[in-house]
Protein backbone atom coordinates (compact mmCIF):
# COMPACT_ATOMS: atom_id res chain seq x y z
CA UNK A 1 0.00 0.00 0.00
CA UNK A 2 1.02 3.53 -1.17
CA UNK A 3 0.79 6.32 1.28
CA UNK A 4 0.01 9.84 0.32
CA UNK A 5 1.02 12.61 2.33
CA UNK A 6 -0.21 15.98 0.95
CA UNK A 7 0.44 19.30 2.29
CA UNK A 8 1.44 22.79 1.80
CA UNK A 9 5.27 22.10 3.20
CA UNK A 10 6.39 25.84 3.71
CA UNK A 11 8.36 24.53 4.82
CA UNK A 12 8.31 20.60 5.73
CA UNK A 13 9.30 20.28 9.24
CA UNK A 14 9.90 17.47 11.79
CA UNK A 15 6.15 16.79 12.44
CA UNK A 16 5.37 15.93 8.52
CA UNK A 17 8.44 13.40 8.60
CA UNK A 18 7.17 11.96 12.12
CA UNK A 19 3.99 11.67 10.97
CA UNK A 20 5.07 10.30 7.77
CA UNK A 21 6.91 7.46 9.57
CA UNK A 22 4.24 6.33 11.97
CA UNK A 23 2.10 5.91 9.22
CA UNK A 24 4.63 4.01 7.20
CA UNK A 25 5.76 1.90 10.53
CA UNK A 26 2.02 1.12 11.69
CA UNK A 27 0.75 0.39 8.31
CA UNK A 28 3.97 -1.41 6.98
CA UNK A 29 3.42 0.66 3.26
CA UNK A 30 5.55 0.13 0.58
CA UNK A 31 6.03 4.06 0.21
CA UNK A 32 4.96 7.11 1.30
CA UNK A 33 4.21 9.81 -1.46
CA UNK A 34 5.23 13.70 -0.26
CA UNK A 35 2.69 15.81 -2.40
CA UNK A 36 3.31 19.38 -1.91
CA UNK A 37 -0.09 21.08 -2.96
CA UNK A 38 -0.20 23.86 -5.98
CA UNK A 39 -2.52 26.20 -4.39
CA UNK A 40 -4.22 25.21 -0.99
CA UNK A 41 -7.65 25.16 -0.49
CA UNK A 42 -8.07 25.84 3.06
CA UNK A 43 -4.82 28.53 3.38
CA UNK A 44 -3.40 31.38 2.09
CA UNK A 45 -0.76 30.73 -0.75
CA UNK A 46 2.38 29.52 0.26
CA UNK A 47 5.15 31.54 0.37
CA UNK A 48 7.71 30.07 -0.88
CA UNK A 49 7.60 28.40 -4.73
CA UNK A 50 6.64 25.33 -6.27
CA UNK A 51 9.80 24.98 -7.04
CA UNK A 52 11.29 25.85 -3.82
CA UNK A 53 8.99 23.71 -1.73
CA UNK A 54 9.58 20.79 -3.44
CA UNK A 55 13.35 20.98 -3.01
CA UNK A 56 13.03 21.15 0.62
CA UNK A 57 11.12 18.22 0.72
CA UNK A 58 13.30 15.77 -1.73
CA UNK A 59 16.00 17.11 0.41
CA UNK A 60 14.12 16.00 3.44
CA UNK A 61 13.11 12.78 2.43
CA UNK A 62 16.57 11.81 0.63
CA UNK A 63 17.62 9.61 3.45
CA UNK A 64 14.38 7.46 3.67
CA UNK A 65 14.50 5.21 0.66
CA UNK A 66 11.02 4.63 1.31
CA UNK A 67 9.90 8.67 0.89
CA UNK A 68 9.53 9.88 -2.49
CA UNK A 69 8.33 13.15 -3.38
CA UNK A 70 5.40 13.85 -6.41
CA UNK A 71 5.17 16.44 -8.26
CA UNK A 72 1.42 16.03 -9.37
CA UNK A 73 -0.64 18.89 -7.74
CA UNK A 74 2.47 21.50 -8.46
CA UNK A 75 2.04 20.27 -12.22
CA UNK A 76 -2.00 20.19 -12.22
CA UNK A 77 -3.30 24.53 -12.62
CA UNK A 78 -5.44 25.65 -9.91
CA UNK A 79 -6.48 24.73 -6.60
CA UNK A 80 -5.03 21.09 -5.14
CA UNK A 81 -8.13 18.86 -4.16
CA UNK A 82 -7.15 16.10 -2.07
CA UNK A 83 -10.29 14.09 -3.85
CA UNK A 84 -9.18 15.15 -7.65
CA UNK A 85 -5.11 14.07 -6.71
CA UNK A 86 -7.21 10.76 -5.66
CA UNK A 87 -8.87 10.40 -8.87
CA UNK A 88 -5.78 11.43 -11.00
CA UNK A 89 -3.97 8.49 -9.79
CA UNK A 90 -6.63 6.05 -9.99
CA UNK A 91 -7.23 6.87 -13.35
CA UNK A 92 -3.15 6.26 -14.10
CA UNK A 93 -3.75 2.60 -12.64
CA UNK A 94 -3.72 2.68 -9.04
CA UNK A 95 -6.45 0.89 -7.25
CA UNK A 96 -7.90 2.69 -4.20
CA UNK A 97 -7.53 -0.32 -2.06
CA UNK A 98 -3.83 0.15 -2.66
CA UNK A 99 -3.76 4.01 -1.32
CA UNK A 100 -3.65 5.57 1.88
CA UNK A 101 -4.28 9.26 2.15
CA UNK A 102 -2.15 10.78 5.46
CA UNK A 103 -3.30 13.78 7.78
CA UNK A 104 -2.62 14.79 10.64
CA UNK A 105 -5.57 14.42 13.40
CA UNK A 106 -5.14 18.09 13.51
CA UNK A 107 -5.57 18.39 9.95
CA UNK A 108 -8.39 15.60 9.64
CA UNK A 109 -10.46 17.89 12.21
CA UNK A 110 -11.64 19.40 9.39
CA UNK A 111 -12.05 17.24 6.50
CA UNK A 112 -15.84 18.11 6.31
CA UNK A 113 -14.84 20.89 4.51
CA UNK A 114 -12.67 19.30 2.05
CA UNK A 115 -13.62 19.19 -1.47
CA UNK A 116 -16.47 16.50 -2.20
CA UNK A 117 -16.75 15.41 1.44
CA UNK A 118 -17.85 12.93 2.43
CA UNK A 119 -17.69 11.24 -0.44
CA UNK A 120 -13.76 11.98 -0.40
CA UNK A 121 -13.74 8.88 2.37
CA UNK A 122 -14.56 6.19 -0.33
CA UNK A 123 -11.69 7.33 -2.95
CA UNK A 124 -8.99 5.33 -0.87
CA UNK A 125 -7.99 4.02 2.48
CA UNK A 126 -7.09 7.32 5.31
CA UNK A 127 -4.68 7.35 8.36
CA UNK A 128 -5.01 9.47 10.99
CA UNK A 129 -2.08 10.41 12.81
CA UNK A 130 -2.09 11.98 16.59
CA UNK A 131 -0.41 15.52 16.79
CA UNK A 132 0.00 17.34 19.61
CA UNK A 133 -3.36 18.54 21.22
CA UNK A 134 -5.00 15.85 18.65
CA UNK A 135 -5.03 12.66 19.15
CA UNK A 136 -6.20 10.03 16.85
CA UNK A 137 -8.50 8.04 18.79
CA UNK A 138 -10.77 11.67 18.96
CA UNK A 139 -11.77 11.09 16.12
CA UNK A 140 -14.21 8.51 16.61
CA UNK A 141 -16.27 10.61 18.63
CA UNK A 142 -15.99 14.03 16.45
CA UNK A 143 -17.16 11.56 13.33
CA UNK A 144 -19.73 9.38 15.01
CA UNK A 145 -20.85 8.69 11.48
CA UNK A 146 -17.58 6.91 9.84
CA UNK A 147 -16.55 4.77 13.41
CA UNK A 148 -17.61 1.75 11.71
CA UNK A 149 -15.38 2.24 9.19
CA UNK A 150 -12.42 3.28 11.92
CA UNK A 151 -9.76 0.82 12.76
CA UNK A 152 -6.61 0.60 15.35
CA UNK A 153 -4.08 0.63 13.08
CA UNK A 154 -2.73 -2.79 15.02
CA UNK A 155 -5.91 -4.14 14.00
CA UNK A 156 -5.57 -3.27 10.25
CA UNK A 157 -5.59 -6.92 9.22
CA UNK A 158 -9.46 -6.92 9.80
CA UNK A 159 -9.61 -4.26 7.26
CA UNK A 160 -13.03 -4.79 5.91
CA UNK A 161 -13.53 -4.80 1.98
CA UNK A 162 -14.32 -0.58 1.66
CA UNK A 163 -12.12 1.91 2.53
CA UNK A 164 -11.11 2.39 5.91
CA UNK A 165 -9.72 5.08 8.29
CA UNK A 166 -6.85 3.88 10.25
CA UNK A 167 -6.28 5.65 13.93
CA UNK A 168 -2.32 5.70 14.65
CA UNK A 169 -1.71 7.48 17.75
CA UNK A 170 2.39 7.90 17.95
CA UNK A 171 4.37 10.68 19.13
CA UNK A 172 5.25 13.19 16.53
CA UNK A 173 7.23 17.18 16.66
CA UNK A 174 5.03 20.04 18.01
CA UNK A 175 5.67 22.15 15.22
CA UNK A 176 4.27 23.77 12.53
CA UNK A 177 5.57 25.57 9.16
CA UNK A 178 4.01 28.68 10.60
CA UNK A 179 6.42 28.25 14.30
CA UNK A 180 9.14 28.08 11.65
CA UNK A 181 8.47 31.14 9.50
CA UNK A 182 8.01 32.78 12.72
CA UNK A 183 11.60 31.75 14.19
CA UNK A 184 12.96 32.27 10.99
CA UNK A 185 11.15 36.29 11.03
CA UNK A 186 13.22 36.58 14.64
CA UNK A 187 16.28 35.49 13.40
CA UNK A 188 16.18 32.56 16.03
CA UNK A 189 17.40 28.99 15.35
CA UNK A 190 15.20 26.24 13.13
CA UNK A 191 17.24 23.64 15.24
CA UNK A 192 14.66 21.29 16.49
CA UNK A 193 12.32 22.34 13.88
CA UNK A 194 13.40 21.03 10.17
CA UNK A 195 16.12 19.19 9.04
CA UNK A 196 19.43 20.51 8.67
CA UNK A 197 19.68 19.98 4.75
CA UNK A 198 16.33 22.19 5.21
CA UNK A 199 17.52 24.89 7.18
CA UNK A 200 20.18 25.28 4.75
CA UNK A 201 18.56 25.64 2.28
CA UNK A 202 16.05 28.07 3.14
CA UNK A 203 19.13 30.39 4.78
CA UNK A 204 20.96 29.77 0.94
CA UNK A 205 17.63 31.07 -0.62
CA UNK A 206 16.46 33.46 1.93
CA UNK A 207 13.36 31.96 2.10
CA UNK A 208 10.68 33.59 4.11
CA UNK A 209 12.59 36.36 5.37
CA UNK A 210 11.22 39.74 5.85
CA UNK A 211 13.36 41.42 2.87
CA UNK A 212 12.08 38.55 0.31
CA UNK A 213 8.60 40.17 0.99
CA UNK A 214 9.24 43.48 0.56
CA UNK A 215 8.46 44.30 4.12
Amino acid sequence: MTGLLGGTFDPVHLGHLDVAHAALRALSLDQVLFIPANIPPHRHAPRASGADRLAMVTLAIAGEPRFAASAIELEAAGTSYTAVTIDRMVAAGRTREDLCFIAGADAFAGVASWHDYPALLDRCHFAVVSRPGFPASAVRTRMPAFADRMIDAKDRYQTPARTSIFLIDAPTAPVSSTDVRACIDRGAPLTGLVPDVVAGYIDAHRLYTREAHGH
